[in-house]
């Protein structure tokens, strides 16, 4: 029988990542949260733990990952995201709090409305976004797209799981016409950073996230919101919402995008961090 608390502080001194103290931490609480069963509350009360050696092959194949900057996220197979676990993998983007920014605004957009909405994700990954607004939303009508039959199919096994209605689809929104017509709601969380910006990012995320659904090439960094949003003026309903979320770095090009595809009431919204990661418009009536 082992000590938590000792077990925990081995954890933590076989973990060779460049983090801080509390990063580190923090990835153990997890692992040995999700492995063992063993919470902050038995290490703060050194409480003894019985491992079996299929738990302790499993910790020290865990620790390899995260030592070769694999995100504990796919070391472990799931991620929070807005109150629920989602099951993630290499051919995923992993759910991030800032794409929370987006279920926000569309549920409080919907409490304004009278009738069933149909909504659309467009570029769904893990599913995140459409199965959490499916559940937050039970009247909508709710569709999601992918370019990736490996995305599809973790976002339909998180459907699935969550007992979530989402109709999904395969589609290439740069080179096909959205299948779907008569929207209320598109929503995106499309790839936004350039190629140039990799250099400045983690290990962690350029060697194991999914490129596809992370870059875009220098020269051309808004292509996915100039083909939604053009995608978006033919299929939406008038007045239909249209909200994505971006690169900081390109909030007012975004915004002018939608403003040149009669869209108005256009707004950008910040994070918490004081940062531009939303734009959202209505699409005028012709």
């Amino acid at each position: 029988m082992k000590n938590s608390k000792a077990v925990f502080q081995d954890f933590i001194r076989q973990v060779t990542l460049p983090e801080s103290k509390d990063e580190i931490a923090s990835i153990a609480h997890r692992v040995l949260e999700h492995i063992a069963g063993i919470s902050r509350n038995d290490i703060l009360l050194d409480r003894p733990v019985n491992f079996t050696s299929a738990q302790e092959i499993q910790l020290a194949e865990s620790i390899d990952r995260i030592n070769l900057h694999e995100p504990v996220q796919y070391v472990l197979g799931e991620q929070d995201f807005f109150g629920r676990t989602f099951h993630v993998n290499k051919s995923v983007l992993i759910p991030r709090p800032e794409t929370e920014y987006l279920i926000r605004e569309i549920i409080a957009y919907c409490k304004n409305q009278i009738d069933p909405l149909t909504i659309i994700d467009i570029g769904t990954g893990s599913g995140c976004i459409p199965v959490t607004l499916s559940l937050e939303i039970p009247q909508a009508l709710v569709y999601a797209t992918d370019i990736s039959t490996d995305a599809l199919a973790v976002a339909r096994g998180n459907a699935a799981q969550l007992n979530a209605a989402v109709n999904f689809l395969q589609h290439d929104i740069l080179t096909q016409k959205l299948p779907v017509t008569a929207i209320d709601i598109i929503v995106s969380n499309p790839p936004y950073i350039a190629l140039e910006e990799a250099t400045q990012m983690s290990a962690n995320v350029t060697q194991y996230e999914p490129h596809l659904a992370l870059f875009v090439p220098n020269n051309d960094p808004l292509k996915f919101y100039r083909a939604i949003a053009i995608a978006a003026r033919g299929v939406l309903n008038p007045g239909g919402l249209l909200i994505v979320e971006i690169n900081e770095r390109f909030g007012n090009e975004v915004a002018t995008i939608l403003e040149a595809n009669r869209f108005h009431n256009i707004a950008i919204l910040k994070d918490l961090d004081g940062k531009d990661r939303v734009v959202k418009g209505n699409l005028l009536a012709d």
